[in-house]
């Protein structure tokens, strides 16, 4: 069975990197802390409006040494739009604060550390891992999760779950990229209660688009 799960996983690997060539972070930054921030920020918020937001914000504030001290108040200003603004708002000065005084102004680059910075889950741990340090990771957001388990590739609608599942039958290697491009594909085409199975290039794998799904 995981044989076969792993071969999916390639082909589905396969179609993806075909269709979505560049599988970029869709998350705008310049560097590990910008993209910690906008991570943080885009926790049940779009984001194209976390991109919106974070041009004012990095501007604002352009040194990790700025967040740790910034006004509160102004802080939670600028990043209203995003939603829960005042936990993160306090969140992000606080992982600055902490990026300073634990790890010489330095974002980590292992789950362990990533998890004790204020506000930081396993989806933001992977994505940094992934993206800043090129390790293998799996971002199970809410994309991955449901195109997954479309698929068949996973069980769970718990993200831990999904995580882990994943990194069972998908290659290293490929783990963070995927990721990326099931973002895309579930913006374009495996739309969330619509998705458009007809033209999607995953159809032969598909779980649901065949019909092995109720």
């Amino acid at each position: 069975m995981k044989n076969k799960l792993k071969d999916k996983a390639k082909y589905v690997v396969d179609a993806l990197k075909a269709e979505y060539p560049e599988a970029l972070c869709s998350l705008l930054s310049e560097n590990p802390v910008q993209l910690l921030i906008a991570t943080r920020l885009s926790a049940q918020c779009t984001d194209a409006r976390v991109n919106i937001v974070t041009r004012e914000l990095f501007a604002r504030y352009p040194e990790t040494e700025d967040y740790a001290a910034a006004d509160i108040a102004e802080l939670e200003a600028i990043v209203r739009p995003c939603g829960f603004y005042k936990v993160k708002a306090q969140n992000i000065r606080d992982m600055c604060r902490m990026l300073l005084s634990d790890f010489d102004g330095r974002v980590p680059d292992n789950m362990d550390d990533l998890l004790k910075l204020p506000g930081v889950g396993r989806k933001t741990a992977n994505l940094i891992l992934g993206d800043v340090y090129k390790k293998p990771a799996v971002v199970a957001d809410t994309h991955a999760i449901r195109i997954s388990n479309l698929l068949g590739l996973c069980t769970s609608k718990d993200p831990v779950k999904v995580e882990m599942q994943l990194k069972a039958v998908v290659e290293p290697s490929e783990q963070s990229d995927l990721c990326h491009r099931f973002v895309l594909h579930g913006r374009a085409v495996c739309v969330a209660r619509r998705p458009k199975c007809a033209v999607c290039t995953l159809a032969p794998y598909c779980d649901y688009a065949s019909g092995r799904q109720a």
